[in-house]
C-alpha cells in the first residue's frame, strides 16, 4: 500500500510499504476513505526526529470502511463506517473506566514513562504506524472505532477522530459555562473549534488572538471576535479592556510549542533536531525548548480565579513557568492529550443532527489525494494558499 513516511527532519515521503495485518484478536484493519494533517504531525516534521526512524508511517486523524476484525472485536464488523480515534485505549483499565482514555493502563508506553499510544507518532508513544495511508491496523478495536452512519459526507464525522475532542476537552477544561467570556491563543484547527465549541456551549464572548488572514476571516465567519498582534501591540491589555479590567474567565492556549516570538527558544528548537539523535533526545529531555509566548499571553489575559486550558502541545522538561504570578492570581491549569471516547457521546449530537451547529465542513481548506501529501505538509507548515486544514484521500 502507499503510505506518508517520515523520512528525516522536515522530509516526508510517499512510499510503498506492506499491507497491515491481523495481528492480535482485538485488531481491525480499516480501508482509509479521509485521512487529515495534524498540527502535532508539525512537530514530528521539526522537533521530534531524535524519537523517530526512517520509514515511520505518519498520520492519526483517519476515518474509512471496516476491511478484516480479529476475533475478539464485536462492536464492529466488515463494512461499518468509522472513525479511528488517534489515542488508542482499551476501555477496561481503570484509567478508562474513568474517562481518562489518554492515560490507558493498557497501552501506555511504560518504557518511556509517556500515556497511552498514539497512531502515527514517535517512540515515545509506541511508534503505532499511523493514518496516513489506505490501510490501518487498529489495535484495541474492541473499543477504538467510532461507528457513523452512512450518507453525509466524510468531514461531518472525520474530525471526531482528534480535532472535535481535542477541542471539546479543551472548552470543558476551560470551566466554560453559560455567560462567561473565553480566548482563544491560536485560531489554528484546534482554536478554530475551541472557539466555535465555547460559543455552542454557552459562552456570551469568545475572543480569538491570530495573526494570519484567512485564519481570522474564518473565525468571524463563525461569530468570533479576532484581536491581531498585527493590529494589536498589547494582547493582554486589550483582552483587560474588552472585558471591564477582569480579564477572561477562561483561556485557550491552542497552540502550544510552535508558537511565534520566541527566538531563543526557536533556536533552541532548531539546534536540537541538528543534535545526533541522542543528544538531542537529551536536550529536548532535560531543557526548556518550547516557544512560550502563547503560553505566556494565556497567562496574562486570564482573571484573578480563572483558568488555562492548555491544549497546544508542549515538548520541553524545563520550561520556565512564571510560578510568583500563577499563585497571586490563583490560577487553575488544565491540560493534556484528549480523552477522545470520553466526548464522543456529549458531540454526536451536533454532527447528526439538523444543520451543522460546529461548522465541521467549514474547516477543510484543501482537499488533496495522497500522493500529493508532501505539497499538503509544505502548505500547512508554511501557511500558503489559505491553509487551515489539509484532508487528504488515499
Amino acid at each position: 500500500m502507499k503510505a506518508l513516511t517520515w523520512q528525516g527532519t522536515a522530509k516526508v515521503s510517499v512510499e510503498s510499504v506492506p499491507d497491515p495485518k491481523i495481528q492480535e484478536p482485538t485488531d481491525a484493519i480499516v480501508r482509509l476513505t479521509s485521512t487529515a494533517i495534524c498540527g502535532s504531525d508539525l512537530h514530528l516534521y521539526d522537533v521530534l526526529g531524535p524519537y523517530l526512524d526512517a520509514g515511520d508511517v505518519l498520520g492519526h486523524e483517519p476515518m474509512g470502511v471496516v476491511e478484516e476484525v480479529g476475533s475478539g472485536v464485536t462492536g464492529i464488523a466488515p463494512g461499518d463506517r468509522v472513525v479511528v480515534p488517534f489515542n488508542i485505549s482499551c476501555g477496561t483499565c481503570w484509567m478508562c473506566e474513568r474517562g481518562w482514555m489518554a492515560q490507558c493502563e493498557t497501552t501506555q508506553v511504560r518504557e518511556y514513562g509517556k500515556g497511552a499510544a498514539l497512531f502515527g507518532y514517535t517512540k515515545l508513544y509506541g511508534q503505532v504506524p499511523g493514518g496516513q495511508a489506505e490501510y490501518l491496523r487498529v489495535p484495541q478495536a474492541q473499543f477504538g472505532p467510532i461507528k457513523v452512519p452512512e450518507g453525509p459526507p466524510d468531514e461531518r464525522f472525520l474530525f471526531l477522530s482528534d480535532v472535535l475532542p481535542t477541542a471539546w476537552q479543551a472548552v470543558r477544561y476551560a470551566d466554560v459555562s453559560p455567560g462567561s467570556t473565553v480566548v482563544v491563543i491560536g485560531l489554528g484547527p484546534i482554536g478554530q473549534m475551541s472557539a466555535r465549541v465555547a460559543r455552542f456551549l454557552g459562552a456570551e464572548r469568545v475572543i480569538a488572538v491570530e495573526s494570519v488572514p484567512e485564519r481570522i476571516a474564518m473565525a468571524r465567519r463563525h461569530g468570533i471576535e479576532v484581536l491581531s498582534p498585527s493590529e494589536v501591540d498589547d494582547i493582554p491589555a486589550a483582552v483587560l479592556d474588552l472585558t471591564g479590567g477582569r480579564g477572561a474567565d477562561g483561556v485557550i492556549d491552542a497552540v502550544g510549542m510552535e508558537a511565534d516570538s520566541s527566538p531563543f527558544q526557536e533556536f533552541a528548537q532548531r539546534a536540537a533536531g541538528m543534535l545526533p539523535d541522542s543528544w538531542a533526545r537529551s536536550a529536548i529531555e532535560k531543557f526548556g525548548v518550547d516557544r512560550m509566548a502563547a503560553l505566556k499571553t494565556a497567562f496574562d489575559c486570564v482573571r484573578r480565579a480563572g483558568t488555562v486550558s492548555i491544549i497546544g502541545v508542549y515538548g520541553g522538561q524545563a520550561d520556565p513557568f512564571p510560578m510568583l504570578d500563577l499563585f497571586d492570581k490563583g490560577i487553575t491549569i488544565r491540560m493534556g492529550q484528549a480523552h477522545v471516547r470520553r466526548w464522543v457521546d456529549e458531540i454526536m449530537p451536533a454532527l447528526t443532527g439538523d444543520g451543522d451547529p460546529l461548522g465541521v465542513e467549514d474547516l477543510t481548506t484543501h482537499r488533496l489525494p495522497l500522493d500529493e501529501a508532501v505539497r499538503g505538509y509544505d502548505m500547512f507548515k508554511n501557511k500558503e494558499d489559505g491553509c487551515v486544514k489539509v484532508v487528504l484521500k488515499p
